[in-house]
């Protein structure tokens, strides 16, 4: 089975990988989990925008 990502989506997921390679040197806790969550919720965008690209036609190829 291969998964399409869509532009957005891959922008969605390397936001969210910058933002855990951010929290692994941030000393503050609090901060660290604030951008955890932050970084979750774009990988949470990352696989909503893909299927809605995908139906939409807006991923190369499609249509």
């Amino acid at each position: 089975m291969t998964l399409q990502i869509s532009q957005r989506g891959n922008e969605y997921l390397k936001t969210a990988r910058t933002l855990l390679c951010a929290t692994k040197t941030i000393a503050d806790r609090t901060i660290a989990a604030q951008l955890k969550a932050l970084a979750d919720d774009y990988e949470r965008r990352a696989e909503k925008a893909s299927p809605d690209d995908v139906k939409h036609g807006s991923i190369r190829g499609q249509r």
